[in-house]
């Protein structure tokens, strides 16, 4: 680690020295500055306002202490940019109007250019003047869970229509995820030119796949995105939801950090992946609301078990819940920062793959 480099890129470079910590969804959902500044702004609205964008992604930084930045947006905004016709609708999340069941609808997809973002590209100017040396991390989603609300119309419990689509109608579903890759490629190459520090690909619904079905249909569209952005020297993290069966994919796709949910130990999850790649997470969210003597014990052993791999970044197993209480959160980064360094130096180092 170089004495500008910041914990969270050496980590994910896997050259630490302590153990970073940042959460996904840390800008907003349980912060009550977040709901004040939003209140009666709709959520596509809030994203396209760099003022409103630049205050709430600062709002987790100050009152945590954590050691990265995540833009906030939303993985539908590029595709709002390009003029899909799309609402998020609260408590039930995006809603296409007309979803892609045919060959005929991809030509509502065209490709995203950066004046239709014109305003991310503002906010992570102003973003990285205030934070200084807190990297921020831009993201995206990926073209499996951009596709699956396109062509479900909406969330879905079992993902039937998109994985209908994708093994009857190949050809169809290639064309439609080299767009989104492109898309996605497009609108982070935007906030990287603009200074992003990393990147997060975030392919939040992959888990519902068999590994076969992804590494044929999925993994070459995701490795599409990062392959457009290995030009920048900015670390690529590759997040989803139940993918402990896909872990060591993920890391093919281009990935230099793997995002692991709660479900696989990050000691098993990186065994899985191998030597090459940093990992993190993963405390399951749903523990924030236990006693803090019994959380506490599950941070350490977080943190013990990460120290298995190569790199870690402290993180949750998913995003942080819409009741999380922020004094906990404050209190994981405090016990993080604290007792991370030792707990990884005495922890047992990496122990390879099969």
């Amino acid at each position: 680690m170089s004495p500008t480099e910041s914990e969270f890129l050496a980590a994910c470079r896997r050259r630490q020295t302590g153990v970073p910590v940042w959460f996904m969804r840390q800008a907003g959902r349980s912060l009550p500055e977040y709901h004040q500044v939003r209140a009666g702004i709709g959520m596509l609205e809030s994203c396209a306002r760099p003022d409103l964008v630049t205050e709430i992604t600062l709002q987790p930084v100050r009152r945590y202490g954590v050691d990265a930045a995540i833009y906030y947006s939303d993985i539908m905004v590029p595709l709002k940019a390009i003029g899909i016709d799309l609402e998020i609708v609260s408590g039930t999340g995006p809603v296409i109007a007309e979803p892609i069941r045919s060959r005929a609808d991809l030509d509502r997809l065209r490709p995203l250019e950066p004046a239709d973002v014109s305003y991310v590209s503002e906010a992570v100017t102003q973003l990285v003047r205030e934070l200084g040396r807190t990297p921020l991390i831009g993201f995206a989603g990926a073209p499996f869970t951009l596709a699956s609300y396109l062509i479900e119309g909406g969330p879905s419990k079992d993902y039937a229509k998109t994985k209908a689509l994708m093994v009857s109608e190949p050809a169809l579903w290639d064309v439609l995820c080299t767009r989104l890759a492109d898309l996605s490629a497009m609108f982070l190459r935007v906030q990287i030119e603009a200074g992003a520090s990393a990147i997060q690909l975030f392919d939040s619904w992959a888990g519902s796949l068999s590994a076969a079905d992804y590494e044929r249909s999925v993994l070459p569209h995701s490795a599409r995105v990062f392959t457009q952005l290995a030009e920048f020297d900015v670390p690529r993290i590759h997040f989803g939801v139940g993918t402990g069966e896909l872990l060591r994919l993920f890391g093919e796709a281009g990935a230099d950090v793997v995002g692991v949910d709660w479900r696989v130990p990050l000691a098993e999850a990186s065994r899985r992946i191998g030597p090459d790649y940093a990992v993190q997470g993963n405390l399951d969210p749903a523990l924030l609301s236990a006693p803090w003597p019994v959380l506490a014990d599950r941070v350490r052993a977080v943190i013990t078990s990460g120290a298995a791999a190569p790199g870690h970044i402290f993180n949750l197993g998913h995003g942080v819940p819409p009741t999380a209480d922020p004094a906990v959160l404050g209190r994981i980064v405090d016990l993080v920062h604290a007792e991370g360094p030792a707990l990884r130096a005495t922890a047992p180092a990496f122990a390879g793959t099969n």
